[in-house]
């Protein structure tokens, strides 16, 4: 693909138009020395080949030290694992060679249906190796051809992977956006929520889907709930409803900010506080009270009432763990309403939008800073496991889940006890 400097310049007059007017800088970068920066390497980027004018771009745009910036074409291929072929990889180390393991296999993605398994080694990508730090790009509407072997590097075999084809609009980049509920009883009386994405623009679909979800494993006699978050790429209001279901009533989830209210100050205990809607006529009335305002807020839960695993809940996280996923944990955490298993979350806790900005390119720039109900920002924090497990690869390639054995150990130890969740911890 060619790109004239007509329309090289419209996309870099853009990005910086955009930055300057919307992005959220809760790392404190300084505008001024970004945008010399930016206008510096301007001849540069004008005269590359377009490998290099994207590169380039994302190069400026990792120095705004902000999660959820991204410079993508509308027909992108170079995604993450985790946005294409619906698996996360774990960076492991086997005998003197450091490989990439698969980690995370989402259920009905492209990975999982060509029949890769949690644990399987991976050794190339259409013949090309990648060992970490290299995290292997793939793309929207093409076929891969994955070589995997067991953890000793061991039986290889050739794996093809049909990515379907996804374009970037408005509302999401050109992912491919895993199945995001799943449900199950795993043990007695122990239910399992399996969530990989909070889709949709204000959750509301998510929303009745996670009532069905809750309804049916209460039906089913669950009194002890796992909360599987590993994974997870993030989304959108839709993650308030999962944090509902986590207590009784109204309290505070955590806080959003505006750029023009981070920078002027403010005073948290101020802030208009709002819960969720529960329905759309509700989300129409909340968008009206907003429309030409300030949009900082602090956002509540919606009181569903007391549940019958409450106080015997367990949430899994890891690495991988994203975005909203990483404010239910850290507000799960916080409030003590459940213990927090597996790894440090990612620690990408913004709320971006995506901005059109010329030849087919689209800007996605993180628009809201979040902080919790203490008013911790999460931004390349993460939320911290009440109880660390470190995956072991060989167990991992033999079937045995590790962080989900932990997590019903904590809970038939709570069953045992009749005591709450804040026992468990440490």
């Amino acid at each position: 693909m060619l790109l004239s400097p007509r329309i090289r310049t419209k996309i870099l007059t853009s990005i910086r138009k955009r930055v300057l007017k919307h992005h959220i800088n809760v790392s404190g970068v300084s505008y001024e020395a970004w945008t010399q920066h930016f206008d510096e390497r301007k001849p540069e980027l004008l005269a590359a080949d377009t490998d290099g004018f994207e590169n380039g771009v994302r190069q400026l745009l990792s120095e705004l030290g902000s999660s959820h910036t991204v410079f993508y074409h509308e027909r992108s291929n170079r995604l993450l694992p985790q946005h294409s072929i619906n698996a996360t990889l774990l960076w492991s180390k086997q005998a003197a060679d450091e490989r990439w393991i698969f980690l995370d296999v989402f259920e009905d993605g492209p990975a999982h249906i060509a029949g890769i398994k949690p644990g399987d080694m991976l050794l190339a990508v259409d013949g090309t190796s990648y060992a970490p730090p290299d995290m292997p790009p793939f793309g929207t509407g093409q076929t891969y051809r994955l070589r995997v072997s067991d953890i000793r590097g061991e039986n290889p075999r050739d794996i093809a992977v049909e990515v379907p084809n996804r374009r970037g609009t408005k509302a999401r980049p050109p992912i491919v956006e895993p199945k995001s509920l799943a449900r199950a009883i795993i043990a007695p009386s122990v239910g399992l929520l399996k969530i990989a994405y909070f889709p949709g623009a204000m959750g509301m679909r998510f929303a009745e889907a996670l009532d069905t979800a809750v309804g049916d494993l209460n039906r089913r006699g669950c009194d002890r709930l796992i909360i599987d978050l590993r994974g997870n790429i993030g989304g959108s209001l839709g993650f308030a409803r999962l944090a509902s279901y986590l207590c009784a009533g109204e309290i505070p989830i955590g806080h959003s900010l505006t750029p023009g209210c981070l920078r002027t100050g403010y005073d948290r205990d101020r802030l208009p506080q709002v819960p969720m809607p529960r329905s759309r006529a509700e989300l129409l009335l909340t968008l009206a009270r907003f429309a030409l305002r300030d949009k900082s807020v602090v956002l509540l839960t919606q009181g569903l009432g007391t549940q019958p695993f409450h106080n015997k809940i367990v949430l899994l996280v890891n690495e991988w763990t994203n975005s909203a996923a990483e404010m239910v944990a850290s507000f799960a955490a916080e409030n003590r309403l459940a213990t927090v298993v597996g790894n440090k979350t990612a620690g990408n806790v913004l709320g971006a939008v995506n901005f059109r900005v010329g030849g087919g390119y689209w800007l996605r720039l993180p628009i809201f800073g979040w902080y919790t109900s203490r008013g911790e920002c999460l931004e390349g924090k993460g939320v911290t496991p009440d109880v660390v497990v470190e995956v072991d690869p060989f167990l991992l390639n033999a079937g045995i889940d590790q962080p989900m054995e932990k997590a019903l150990e904590i809970l038939n130890g709570i069953a045992g006890r009749g005591a709450d969740v804040s026992t468990a911890r440490g």
